[in-house]
């Protein structure tokens, strides 16, 4: 089990405007180290100058990370940035490979050339594709079925070449379903355009859409809807920093994998009888219709992550169903308030 981080670092968060980033900065912020974000600020939020110092721009550009590297001292980078929507991965390969591939490598060789050699790697349970067995831990073969998921695989096999050859220290963290949001109510998921179950669900109940569509009723599962692992994204915050002193403890060339999830699935049907619930508070209803499957998911996904709670001490706080839907809905009630439905993105 790893130790404490007792000293202030100084932290570069790539794709720190971004969901998940975006609440890392904050986490850190918090726990008192010097966060530098960088971020291409396209779709993401810009207020972000209370969680650290934002520098916008591409982490394809060599020279401007270079600078920062040089002018911040910088410790750790931790890596969200990515494009991440599946469908448009198969609809537009190219793009996922050169944001998410080619724009690492010149991040890696400027790592390397101004000796930052501690990376934190956000990468995705779609490095698995189809489960051979659940759940799944860190052996499962990985076979992705979707660009997106390859693009992140072979970031990970970079990181195993780069810390053999050059010494370099990466950890690489598969989430399965991020979910939630800041308690504080400062944070939370918005995506352009949304693929995530509860938020959509919570759209449904707030008037954003008029219903939330169950694709599938007849699959091998407890009620017949698809089984997955949902995490809260301040558990992967705090999964991320027990990762820095992880690596901090670690030798030259090392790289590791951690899977996380609460290690618990829920299918579609509690997801929406969870919300119904919390939603009843306000006078909300939700809409629901039966859809047919959609090829290629999967009945059941869930995380052994016995590995992290081992390795890196990472046990979730936030793991009932319940407590991600109330923070969630309390940042959906607070985006129809600011009208401002494009706030975070990544």
């Amino acid at each position: 089990m790893v130790k404490g981080i007792s000293t202030n670092l100084k932290i570069l968060v790539l794709g720190g405007a971004g969901y998940i980033g975006s609440q890392m900065c904050k986490f850190l912020t918090e726990v008192g180290h010097e966060v530098i974000i960088f971020d291409r600020v396209t779709s993401g939020n810009k207020n972000l100058e209370k969680f650290g110092i934002l520098i916008e721009g591409d982490i394809s550009d060599r020279a401007l990370l270079t600078r920062i590297f040089k002018d911040y001292n910088i410790d750790v980078v931790m890596h969200f940035a990515a494009d991440s929507l599946v469908g448009e991965s198969i609809e537009d390969p190219a793009k996922y490979f050169n944001n998410n591939v080619s724009s690492t490598l010149c991040l890696l060789d400027a790592m390397v050339e101004n000796g930052v050699n501690n990376l934190i790697f956000s990468s995705t349970a779609a490095t698995f594709g189809t489960p051979v067995y659940t759940p799944i831990d860190e052996a499962h073969p990985q076979e992705p079925i979707n660009p997106y998921g390859w693009s992140k695989l072979f970031v990970e096999r970079i990181l195993q070449e780069y810390a053999s050859a050059y010494g370099f220290k990466a950890v690489s963290l598969r989430y399965f379903n991020a979910c939630g949001a800041d308690p504080d109510g400062l944070l939370g998921e918005c995506h352009d355009p949304e693929t995530h179950l509860i938020p959509l669900v919570l759209q449904a109940a707030s008037g954003r859409r008029p219903f939330i569509s169950i694709f599938g009723t007849d699959y091998e599962t407890k009620d017949g809807t698809c089984v997955r692992d949902y995490i809260h994204v301040q558990d992967l915050c705090d999964a991320h920093y027990k990762a820095i002193g992880f690596i901090l403890e670690s030798g030259n060339g090392c790289f590791e994998d951690f899977n996380l999830g609460n290690g618990d699935g829920f299918s579609v049907k509690e997801i929406i009888e969870m919300a119904k619930q919390v939603v009843a508070k306000d006078d909300c209803e939700i809409n629901v219709k039966v859809a047919e499957q959609r090829p290629g998911d999967p009945a059941v996904l869930i995380a052994d992550s016995s590995k992290a709670r081992e390795i890196l001490g990472w046990i979730p706080e936030y793991s009932e169903l319940s407590v991600i839907i109330s923070h969630a809905w309390k940042w959906e009630k607070q985006l129809l308030k600011k009208q401002d439905t494009k706030a975070y993105d990544n």
